[in-house]
């Protein structure tokens, strides 16, 4: 997006608490980069590590690192402090929401061990070690996720097998939906295949192949749903225009 403010990580899913009180000062890595700059705005001092790059605007990030911008070489300083004036309100609140995004994505990180949490489609599962043979999972009151290990297991086998697991059952379910929506459009479709990928959801190929990650199985059944469609639009439409999100409509009504 150019022109207005980008927030990390990865755009679309995290952000929910807020702190009592906001720090006075972007947080930033203990070692300064040497691209760190400073900027005193009102009574407090904002820190930003400062990127020049191929790009027509002013793009603003906050991440681990606190306050990153990326302009291009032609812009000034003085508009990109000026810029970063403008945008203060936008930078704390933006810096309060990581921060809690953060402890809450810490005190939620799943524990490998018999008893740990995980979330699968959608809900929250308990690891149940000691199971008699291969893994199962028991939906119910109590969502329970059954791993045949000792349940003095170590967590890096733990998650070893859990992991397995979660990939299998998201091959099984994402093959259904997908089949489930293809046959809702009418475009070549050249086959699938789960994708390992750390930042994104999946994509879809010239060639008509789609690639879905093992790890939207934690979400609910209507977010995978959404994902599928999406990519099965670029099918017909390899881009984001108005057509293609009347395709997304039309494989997924009401999908907004």
């Amino acid at each position: 997006m150019r022109g207005k403010p980008l927030l990390g990580p990865g755009s679309s899913e995290q952000l929910l608490l807020a702190l009592e009180s906001p720090p006075s000062t972007l947080s930033i890595q203990e070692t300064a980069p040497k691209n760190l700059r400073r900027i005193a705005v009102g009574n407090r001092v904002i820190d930003y590590q400062l990127h020049r790059a191929r790009r027509r605007s002013i793009g603003f990030q906050i991440n681990e690192h606190g306050l990153s911008i990326r302009a291009p070489r032609w812009i000034t300083l003085r508009e990109i402090e000026t810029a970063i004036v403008q945008n203060e309100r936008w930078i704390l609140t933006k810096e309060i929401e990581w921060r809690a995004w953060r402890e809450r994505h810490q005190r939620d990180a799943i524990r490998f061990v018999d008893g740990g949490t995980v979330q699968y489609l959608g809900s929250t599962a308990t690891l149940r070690l000691g199971a008699a043979a291969g893994a199962t999972y028991l939906a119910g009151a109590a969502d329970q996720i059954r791993l045949a290990l000792p349940e003095d297991a170590g967590e890096s086998r733990v998650r070893q097998a859990l992991q397995e697991w979660l990939q299998q059952q998201a091959r099984c379910i994402l093959g259904q939906r997908l089949e489930r929506f293809s046959d809702r459009i009418d475009a070549r479709f050249a086959g699938w295949r789960l994708s390992y990928a750390r930042t994104q959801w999946g994509s879809c190929s010239y060639a008509g192949r789609i690639r879905l990650n093992w790890r939207l199985v934690h979400f609910s059944l209507p977010v995978i749903d959404y994902v599928i469609a999406h990519e099965l639009a670029h099918l017909r439409e390899l881009n984001h225009s108005r057509r293609f999100w009347n395709e997304v409509a039309l494989l997924l009504p009401g999908f907004e």
